[in-house]
């Protein structure tokens, strides 16, 4: 499978260096489509604060993707929900430091949640 980054110099704002405007996925056999995943612990519980949500979610993205046979490599697209805008700037370096600093097309949107305790929910497409 090979993975190539679309970021038109022409005719579009820039990306920045975080994501990637689109991203092509050549040769790839199957797709994972994994649910909105919060930054809860095995018993369900939310992480105190967003810093704990941050890296629990990303656990528990790594345990759905290592089910499939996969690893963050494999990500191709990230959607986050966040409860507040501020949550924005350490959610985007959450991902970049998961991703090893490989950018993803991705979405940021800001909403309720369905639980108050949730502060981030993070959507994920991977292929391999």
């Amino acid at each position: 499978m090979e993975m190539v980054a679309h970021d038109p110099k022409d005719g579009v704002y820039s990306a920045t260096s975080d994501y990637v405007h689109a991203m092509e996925v050549r040769g790839a056999q199957r797709t994972l489509y994994i649910s909105g995943t919060m930054g809860l612990d095995p018993a369900g519980k939310p992480g105190g604060t967003l810093s704990e949500q941050l890296v629990l979610v990303w656990d528990n993205i790594r345990a759905i993707l290592a089910s499939a046979g996969m690893t963050v490599d494999n990500i191709v697209r990230q959607t986050s929900y966040l409860r507040d805008v501020s949550y924005a700037e350490e959610n985007a370096a959450a991902r970049v430091a998961a991703l090893g600093g490989r950018g993803v097309p991705t979405t940021a949107i800001v909403v309720q949640t369905l639980d108050s305790d949730w502060l981030i929910e993070l959507e994920i497409v991977a292929a391999a």
